[in-house]
């Protein structure tokens, strides 16, 4: 039978059976598959499936569909512990992924990219609120950024093989993607046998919750969804389709991302935690703003390759300090509404996911520089939202009118 152990008394468990040591490994073992397979493919589409600007925008809007519909996991939850559930995702996402090169086609690939999505986003909803339930509120930014580099380091350790080995040793798409779905199926393997299932103190609601004390949570996960979905998407791809990046180029870029994120997740955890969320966030946005503009430059005035790659760089940087949403929520939040709310927020996080790749792919077929300046507009709407966020966050005082109103029925 599995041992349940509470979160209180997880501390008189060996380290490496504890609840954060759960974390780490389930932070190190989701990046392997998914970023390995975000590295590759750029490449592999075009290579194996001929793909253009939009059939990388419908690849994506089939990749959305599953967090769109992340609110599912409320009821997967009648059925099955959090932690198990998170460790099924991972199970999907590491099988998908070591499949994927058999599926060379445009049908295929959907199909594979669906079941990988399942998986992944499954697991970051379920992931996010088991974070926000284990970690304690004056420790969780910190180990949040501790988190975001375990993670990082991970994919370190996977792209420096991919750039030492690709050309050296001729592999092929389908070794890698088999090498990394296997590695994330044998730590997943070892969190379901190593650790018992630990309960948290305040028992989740299991059931569709929408309070209007948190719209101002939502409003700011439907633009970051939004605003990243064209980073993610068209950033990538950009580096392939104009300016000819390699595989093992791909991935030395991802490469400088992950050594940056690992010197400065841990430090952006820190700031967090000393000036605030409201703070963080418009430095963000503010970043986030420039960022999208200088990529709309490299179409509208022709700028090199090098800024490209240094923008992309930048661009990851300040996607880390998104924790800062994390940790406001937290603050505000009712304990037993974590589970329900992160599958809600999922949910609206990926709204515009579903739909904004294959418009914005003809977009992209016609002028690429408006699709970031879309972006732009986007994160300058963002930081119009942060303002809102008060200096300290807290049940009753959400948002800097929360002193002015009369508490909102729930």
């Amino acid at each position: 039978m599995t041992r349940i152990v509470p979160i209180g008394a997880a501390r008189d468990l060996p380290f490496w059976r504890r609840p954060v040591t759960l974390l780490f490994l389930m932070a190190i073992a989701m990046p392997l598959s998914f970023a390995t397979w975000s590295a590759l493919l750029n490449n592999f589409v075009i290579e194996a499936a001929q793909f253009d600007g939009s059939d990388i925008g419908w690849l994506h809007t089939v990749r959305e569909i599953p967090g769109f519909l992340a609110i599912l996991v409320i009821y997967l939850l009648l059925f099955l512990r959090e932690q198990v559930l998170a460790l099924v995702a991972l199970s999907l996402l590491g099988v998908a992924t070591a499949v994927t090169a058999w599926f060379p086609s445009m049908g295929g690939l959907l199909t594979i990219t669906l079941l990988s999505s399942i998986g992944f986003h499954y697991y970051e909803t379920v992931n996010q609120s088991l974070q926000l339930q284990w970690l304690r509120k004056d420790r969780a930014p910190q180990m949040l950024g501790w988190l975001l580099a375990a993670a990082s380091g991970a994919t370190l350790v996977a792209y420096v093989a991919i750039v030492l080995t690709w050309k050296a040793f001729d592999l092929s798409y389908n070794f890698v993607y088999l090498v990394s779905g296997g590695l994330t199926l044998a730590i997943v393997a070892w969190c379901a046998f190593a650790f018992p299932q630990f309960e948290s103190p305040h028992p989740q609601i299991k059931s569709f919750i929408l309070r209007r004390r948190y719209w101002l949570y939502y409003a700011l996960q439907f633009m970051s969804g939004a605003r990243r979905q064209i980073f993610v998407v068209f950033a990538g791809f950009m580096m392939v389709e104009r300016f000819g990046f390699e595989v093992h180029e791909v991935t030395g870029l991802y490469l400088i991302n992950l050594v940056a994120n690992m010197a400065v997740a841990p430090l952006l955890g820190k700031v967090v935690h000393r000036f605030g969320e409201r703070r963080a966030l418009l430095f963000e946005y503010a970043g986030l703003t420039l960022i999208f503009l200088c990529y709309g430059g490299l179409y509208w005035f022709g700028w090199g390759v090098l800024l490209a790659s240094v923008l992309y760089v930048l661009d990851h940087m300040f996607f880390a300090l998104a924790l800062a949403l994390k940790t406001y929520f937290q603050k505000i939040a009712d304990p037993g509404d974590i589970a329900p709310t992160a599958a809600v927020a999922f949910t609206i996080n990926h709204i515009a996911a579903v739909f904004l790749p294959f418009l914005l792919g003809y977009l992209w077929l016609n002028s690429p520089g408006a699709v970031f300046g879309l972006a732009a507009a986007m994160a300058i709407t963002s930081f119009s939202l942060a303002l809102m966020i008060p200096r300290h966050p807290a049940p009753g005082n959400e948002t800097v009118f929360a002193r002015m109103l009369p508490a909102p029925a729930e």
